[in-house]
């Protein structure tokens, strides 16, 4: 790739977003609303087979094999500009190791999605590619408040990495640590699925990064556990600072989140509306970003 590659480019309207499904299924009637969601964007959709199934595995959207050839044939594919992700659920650690790196590296394309979708952001990351972390069709855009979401998300597409965008919380967050203004990539996702990659060859280094974590349904225990994993992979201690989404539907897991990372001494900014649940907030994964946690923002 050339020196001034841009992995996060401005998709202007026209756009083609190939969706495809590299987790679980699409709950029913949803599938078919994905083309009048993706064209209310100003974005034009292609599904791949994989979308529609079937599986035999009931919590995949079809076999590994058919997932795996569509991720592959929307990289090909010329008239894709980038690829959405049709919801989370699990699956992606499944592909991990069918992904052909050398074919993502040779056609370069945003990856849009969040949930179980951060194994592959994180393999995006690894390879020097971005990805958005961001809502998704099958799961957050039909959902109360999904509408908003969507047109933020557009809104992102659009913009990409230029200008600089600056965005702020309203109100500080009793988990957050100030600390000097840290630059450096933003990696992470879902805090369970990010751990569950520590025994793989897919996470990027983190040496110097701002990780970003969300969670659901992960009780203060099992949240414990996470951070336990990646304290002893290096990877808290390597980071540059921290950035605490959503963790929601479970008990409040502030007290683990501050056991860990308090001690650490380092920048962490937290309550960001970004996860699980709305809003949901595009963030860019890979990228370089400026985050001020005295001020409550985040740029990139």
């Amino acid at each position: 790739m050339p020196s001034d590659f841009n992995p996060l480019p401005p998709l202007d309207a026209g756009a083609c977003l190939g969706v495809i499904a590299p987790a679980g299924p699409p709950r029913p009637g949803l599938l078919e609303q994905v083309p009048a969601q993706v064209k209310a964007m100003g974005y034009r959709a292609k599904l791949f087979p994989g979308c529609a199934g079937p599986s035999h595995l009931d919590f995949l959207a079809a076999p590994d094999a058919q997932r795996l050839t569509d991720l592959h044939a929307a990289l090909l594919d010329p008239e894709v500009d980038a690829l959405l992700c049709l919801r989370g659920g699990y699956g992606c650690l499944r592909l991990l190791d069918g992904v052909d790196r050398a074919l993502l590296r040779a056609h370069p394309k945003p990856l849009i999605g969040y949930s179980d979708i951060t194994t592959l952001l994180a393999l995006w990351n690894r390879e020097g590619l971005a990805g958005w972390h961001a809502p998704m069709p099958a799961s957050d855009w039909l959902a109360a408040g999904g509408e908003a979401d969507r047109q933020t998300l557009a809104a992102a597409l659009r913009r990409g990495l230029e200008p600089e965008w600056t965005e702020r919380l309203p109100e500080p967050h009793p988990l957050s640590r100030p600390a000097p203004v840290v630059h450096g990539p933003l990696l992470g996702g879902n805090l369970s699925v990010w751990a569950s990659g520590l025994a793989t060859d897919g996470l990027p280094p983190v040496d110097g990064a701002i990780l970003f974590f969300e969670d659901i349904s992960e009780d203060p225990y099992r949240v414990d556990r996470y951070l336990t994993q990646l304290r002893l992979a290096g990877h808290l201690d390597a980071a540059a600072g921290f950035l605490l989404g959503r963790f929601s539907e479970a008990a409040d897991a502030s007290a683990v989140l501050a056991d860990h990372l308090h001690p650490l001494n380092k920048p962490v900014l937290a309550g960001w509306p970004s996860g699980h649940g709305q809003p949901n907030r595009p963030l860019p994964l890979g990228p370089l970003v400026r985050m001020d946690v005295a001020a409550r923002q985040l740029s990139w």
